[in-house]
């Protein structure tokens, strides 16, 4: 990665990857994760960088690494 546009497009969408193929909505990861829906929403679509107490908290209620999150094509088998 590049740089820091590329770097959070590619982590919300490996967090929309995995959300989706858990079958959860924005909604309920917002309610599970305790962020919020808008959050989220920004994060996935890598409008905004996100601290790394909110990293901690997507990948515990997604039951990923966080390492996971910020790879590049590492949860194409999820």
């Amino acid at each position: 990665m590049n740089n820091k546009q590329e770097f959070s497009e590619v982590f919300g969408s490996n967090v929309r990857r995995v959300r989706s193929l858990q079958g959860l909505t924005l909604e309920q990861l917002a309610l599970e994760s305790g962020l919020t829906y808008s959050q989220i929403s920004r994060i996935e679509l890598g409008k905004i960088n996100t601290s790394a107490y909110t990293v901690y908290l997507l990948s515990n209620t997604l039951n990923v690494s966080p390492s996971d999150l910020f790879t590049k094509n590492s949860l194409e088998e999820i």
